[in-house]
Formats: structure tokens, C-alpha cells, sequence
């Protein structure tokens, strides 16, 4: 089942809508208030949660080594043009706009909490293709009229069970795979998609570092994912008392209703 909500912490929830309403077009959805704003971004929503600023230090960092949550990624048409708005507001990026593995055009930068966001303009060309019916339904998509959210990446310790456990209990097909053949750390890229969202899957030869997820501070929170609550994952809570799930690599997540 595909993933519904991504739940994002922010220390000022205004200036957060507002941020996504300008660079990425999202539509705020009844009310926002000062702890709580929901974003239609087309095929999920971003849920920003007010959190206190400074009570407790983030341990994500930008080190795609670090298991866990790395970035939310929105398709989009017009990156070049995009990218110079942002630029022209002085936001801060973490990779210029380029031409990446997989014939696509891509972009990173940050919200105002540190949340990193990718930008991706084109159809990925994958280096194998798992799953022919899958892609042709991704492709179908085609070119957003504004942003749409597509997916979660994460950085993981082994494919295969990543694959197997969310294959199997939340129907998610691994579609297609992209290399990196010029990153020495062993860096290749898997796509594990449910309906019109994914989880791109990052894996290392390189040894790699672990988090435990911060519900209650700035940045990402968690997913939610349509479905059933899985079985022997470790629980946390988040403050407004949703059950989270954390998986074997760190990455946190609630379930709600299939749709």
C-alpha cells in the first residue's frame, strides 16, 4: 500500500506552509494552525507538526551513510527554472541542479528546518528493469502540472530484506534498479514502489552508521503508510500519540487505512 502522509516537524508552522505554497506549490487543506498544517501534494500529503525550537539537537546529518530517512523527492517539470527561484530566495542547496544516473535532471536543498528535498524532472531509464508493469504505471504519471510528491528515500543495510518486508506487508514491487558506477563507496539505488509513491532504496559496500528517529524534534518525523500494523518492529510514539514503527534500519513510520 503506498505511502498516504509524510509527517515533517517544524519550529514555525506558517513559515512552513508557506515555503512549500511557494516552491513547491503544495495546497494547504482547511486550516493551518499554529501546530498544525496539511499540504495536498498530489499524491500524498505533508503534515507539519509545530515542535519547540532548540529542545533537543537533530542527530540526522547529511551522510547518506546513515541508515534511515535521507530525503523527500517531488517530480517536477521546469527544475531549471525552479531551482533559480529558490536560488533567488536565498535557500540553501545541497547539490546544483545536473544531469544524474538514469537520464533524469535532479536538484537537493533544505526547508527552513533542515528537511532535505530532491527535485526530479524526467522518467527514470533504469539500469534493470524489475518490474515492466510497475514502470509503465510510474511513466503513466507523466508531467506534473505542480509538484508531486513521489518519494521516501532511505539508506539501508541490505536490500533484498528491505524488498522482502515491505513487499510482504505492505505490497510494495521492487521495479527497477539505477548504479552508480563512479561512487567508491559501492553506492547502488533500488525503487520499491505501491501506487503512485516509492521507497528509494539506498544501499553501501561501505560500513554505514545507525539512528534512532527523533519524533519530537525538527525535520523529518515519520510515513504513513496504508495498511495494517506489521508485525515485530520495534514502537515508539509520537507526541500527539501515534503508534510509529521503527524497521531494522531506523527508518520510522504509523499505518492508517488502505485506500
Amino acid at each position: 500500500m503506498p505511502i498516504t502522509n509524510v509527517v515533517v516537524n517544524c519550529t514555525d508552522v506558517q513559515r512552513s506552509v508557506e515555503y512549500y505554497a511557494k516552491f513547491l506549490e503544495v495546497e494547504l487543506i482547511g486550516e493551518a494552525t499554529a501546530e498544525r498544517a496539511v499540504l495536498d501534494a498530489v499524491t500524498a500529503t505533508i503534515e507539519l507538526r509545530a515542535v519547540e525550537a532548540g529542545r533537543e539537537q537533530s542527530t540526522w546529518v547529511g551522510d547518506d551513510l546513515q541508515k534511515g530517512f535521507r530525503h523527500l523527492g517531488f517530480k517536477v517539470d521546469r527544475l531549471d527554472e525552479r531551482a533559480e527561484v529558490l536560488k533567488a530566495a536565498g535557500v540553501e542547496f545541497k547539490l546544483d541542479p545536473l544531469d544524474a544516473e538514469g537520464k533524469v535532471r535532479i536538484c537537493f536543498f533544505y526547508d527552513p528546518d533542515g528537511t532535505l528535498l530532491e527535485m526530479i524532472q524526467g522518467d527514470l531509464q533504469y539500469a534493470e528493469m524489475l518490474d515492466a508493469e510497475g514502470v509503465a504505471r510510474e511513466r503513466a504519471l507523466g508531467v506534473p502540472p505542480r509538484p508531486r510528491f513521489d518519494h521516501v528515500a532511505v539508506t539501508v543495510e541490505d536490500r533484498a530484506a528491505t524488498d522482502a518486508y515491505y513487499r510482504d506487508n505492505f505490497g510494495f514491487s521492487f521495479i527497477g534498479t539505477i548504479e552508480q558506477p563512479h561512487d567508491p563507496r559501492g553506492f547502488r539505488i533500488g525503487y520499491l514502489k505501491s501506487g503512485d509513491t516509492v521507497l528509494e532504496v539506498f544501499t553501501y559496500e561501505h560500513e554505514k552508521s545507525s539512528r534512532a528517529p527523533q519524533l519530537d524534534v525538527a525535520g523529518f518525523a515519520y510515513a504513513e503508510l496504508a495498511g495494517d500494523p506489521p508485525p515485530d518492529l520495534t514502537e515508539a510514539t509520537a507526541p500527539d500519540g501515534t503508534t510509529v514503527y521503527v524497521d531494522p534500519d531506523g527508518f520510522a513510520f504509523s499505518v492508517g487505512p488502505t485506500v
